[in-house]
């Protein structure tokens, strides 16, 4: 059954019904993935989980007109001194932004600073479905107001809302994030398979399989709540071209191979996916599996961001074993030009760099695997300095926007936490009580009269500190024990500061659940494809280990290289889901193979064989990997930087070192109980000495 459909995508009438297909599904898919944007939620909903209390506060704050609105702090500032008419400046654009779509009530101000060297307003705009980029319009338009007729006089837009424009600004990058990812892949395949004319038949199907992924997320977000933000859309882009190129490097390679041993190119991809196919399937289950389980996330925004990406992997390997076999038979082996596998050549030779390498740990397994556990150990010791409880505002960007520019004005001239206070909402009975533990809070520094509407009393609080800050969480937290503890006043406690304290919380939660899951389900994965459970036990032991030691080495980077503030609270969920999925895929790729010589030459000659046959493919899909998730740091974002870094280290210390040197000393130190308790295991091998050649034709070595 399996031999049958590995035969049908490259058959010599169904090649062209593939194509067919998927001509046809790509007309209404490049309709429906324009329409992605449509969809996207960048609001708090869209992050938060419904149960934390800035969520859940939101109906509340509704009758207060503060429901789903954030300040935008307006700064203007005259080294000099300010002058009536930047006053009067200041008084008539605080009128003119009134009449700005979504901007809501009366805005604040203008108020002079003490030392007479700058003006502040707030205006409250309101956060439609469009999210952060409805407010980057809002903030747009008051620019353009500020920045007209000013005489000298320094403008700029801060706060919540300055900071929603500059991050939807960043992501807006994205596009330019396509182009660099196709480039990295382009020229890699160009150097993998040292033909002009061969990438482009991958890079059709996977740009065919990015428009389709879209597609399908599209209509699941419109029908079936998907949420989808602009998040989910830059990693899906870097994550499709760099699975599919993987499953392509894999499929290519066992093709080329397998045109010198058929005469008819339809029996050769036949026998290619064949014989690949069960690997690639089973690396894309992993994957996909391991960013489904993000749904048990209480984050919405890793929630909806797991499943949306596992449709871009599902997408991307039908992509991979169907189209791009079809596209490969039909074009025939010119394809290859201008080194044309013909049938009967010879393959690669058996003394390449892997072959090499293999030798070199066949002589004392053990000590070589030891060995690169202990540095490994050593690396991930810098997991301890890794600071991933979340960035400021003005940590989040890798350069310097004018909203850090304004936020260092204002918090030169006003209170720090000035303009963004904590809205407390509670039964109007007990307005006054809480008002009074409020004010005794330490960190607050102010707290408004309540104001009453049907019922329910609302205040504001200041904040000593930015409102961002480690210290501004803390008074949140104080705060909400504070209120919390007065018998009948259902207090809760809102406001931009305590949406990042909700924020880091859910993140730690969903660390603490997925990872452990993620890992059983991966093992499992491993156990049913392998027929074992030590060679399960043993990958996943050295996925962990690299894993570990890439944050490790990621975390000594960003403080002492990099100098970046911290990381995002969801940075080390998200590597761990990437690394570990994406790392097994190069273990898988390996295993297999050496499980294929093993059934054939024992497991110590298979373990040799399987290092030298996949050596080059493995290495050219990781630095593929790396590269696309490495393009990550086009984007202005510090989140996006660490994420891309993380990843893109981290693949090429599992191809490199992890899956070439631990896993194949590894395989060899403990030979056939690799395989325990399939039958492979009861077939004793020959403990001759390994004659460092391989198979007769390794041509997945010169890949």
């Amino acid at each position: 059954m399996v031999r049958k459909l590995a035969s049908l995508p490259g058959g010599r009438v169904a090649k062209w019904v593939v194509l067919a297909l998927w001509t046809l599904l790509l007309v209404p898919a490049l309709l429906l993935a324009g329409k992605l944007g449509d969809v996207e939620e960048n609001d708090n909903s869209a992050w938060l989980p419904g149960n934390a209390e800035s969520t859940r506060i939101v109906d509340r704050a509704e009758k207060f007109r503060l429901a789903d609105t954030v300040p935008a702090i307006v700064v203007y500032d005259r080294p000099g001194g300010v002058t009536p008419a930047d006053m009067a400046k200041a008084r008539a654009d605080a009128e003119a932004f009134k009449s700005i779509r979504n901007v809501v009530g009366q805005p604040q101000g203008p108020v002079r600073a003490q030392d007479g060297k700058a003006i502040q307003t707030v205006v409250q705009v309101r956060k439609d479905r469009t999210g952060w980029e409805g407010i980057g319009k809002v903030v747009d338009a008051m620019s353009r107001v500020g920045e007209a007729n000013t005489g000298g006089l320094g403008f700029h837009v801060t706060g919540p809302a300055g900071y929603a424009s500059d991050s939807i600004k960043a992501f807006g990058k994205g596009g330019g994030l396509t182009t660099i990812t196709a480039a990295v892949v382009v020229v890699i395949l160009l150097l993998t398979y040292r033909s002009p004319v061969l990438p482009v038949l991958p890079l059709l199907t996977m740009g065919g399989a990015l428009v389709t992924s879209e597609a399908v997320i599209y209509l699941l977000a419109k029908n079936a709540g998907l949420t989808v933000n602009k998040q989910t859309s830059f990693i899906l882009t870097v994550l499709v071209f760099g699975a599919a190129t993987d499953y392509a490097l894999l499929l290519v390679s066992r093709y080329r191979e397998e045109l010198r041993r058929h005469e008819d190119r339809h029996e050769a991809m036949a026998e290619a996916l064949h014989r690949s196919g069960p690997a690639i399937v089973a690396s894309a289950a992993t994957v996909a599996v391991s960013l489904t389980l993000l749904m048990l996330a209480t984050l919405n925004s890793t929630k909806g961001l797991g499943p949306a990406c596992a449709v871009g992997v599902v997408v991307g390997l039908l992509a991979m074993v169907t189209l791009l076999p079809a596209l490969l038979v039909i074009c025939g082996r010119w394809i290859f030009w201008p080194v044309r596998p013909s049938y009967g050549s010879a393959g690669a030779t058996g003394d390449g760099i892997w072959t090499r390498v293999g030798t070199a740990v066949s002589g004392r397994p053990r000590i070589v695997w030891i060995g690169t556990a202990l540095v490994l150990g050593a690396m991930a010791t810098g997991l301890f300095g890794l600071r991933a409880d979340g960035l400021s505002n003005t940590d989040q960007f890798t350069g310097r926007p004018q909203t850090a520019v304004g936020e260092e004005i204002q918090s030169r001239h006003f209170p720090a936490g000035s303009g963004d206070p904590v809205h407390v909402v509670a039964e109007a009975a007990s307005a006054q009580r809480v008002r009074a533990a409020l004010s005794g809070v330490p960190g607050v520094v102010d707290v408004s009269t309540p104001r009453v509407v049907a019922g329910e009393a609302i205040l504001l609080g200041e904040l000593e500190d930015d409102p961002s800050s480690t210290a501004a969480l803390r008074t949140v937290e104080r705060a909400r024990t504070a209120v919390h503890r007065i018998e009948g006043a259902n207090a809760q406690v809102d406001g931009s500061t305590a949406v990042i304290l909700d924020t880091r919380e859910a993140a730690a939660r969903d660390s603490a659940v997925i990872i452990p899951i993620v890992l059983v389900m991966v093992f499992l994965i491993l156990a049913l494809l392998l027929r074992a459970i030590v060679a399960p036990l043993l990958l996943m032991a050295t996925v962990v280990l690299s894993f570990a030691a890439a944050l490790g080495v990621s975390s000594l980077m960003f403080d002492h290289v990099f100098h970046f503030a911290g990381a995002d609270a969801s940075f080390p969920l998200l590597t761990f889901v990437f690394l570990v999925a994406l790392g097994i895929d190069y273990n898988i790729f390996l295993v297999t193979r050496v499980r294929e010589e093993a059934l054939l030459h024992g497991t110590r000659r298979g373990a040799l064989t399987g290092l030298s046959a996949t050596g080059g493919v493995i290495t050219s899909a990781g630095l593929v990997l790396a590269g696309t998730f490495a393009a990550m740091a086009s984007l202005p974002l510090v989140f996006a930087a660490e994420l891309g870094f993380a990843v893109a280290f981290g693949v090429l210390l599992d191809t490199v070192i992890v899956r070439s040197v631990l896993v194949t000393a590894l395989t060899l130190d403990v030979g056939r109980w690799m395989w325990w308790p399939s039958g492979l295991f009861r077939r004793h091998d020959d403990h001759r000495p390994p004659s460092g050649t391989s198979d007769p034709e390794p041509a997945l070595a010169g890949t």
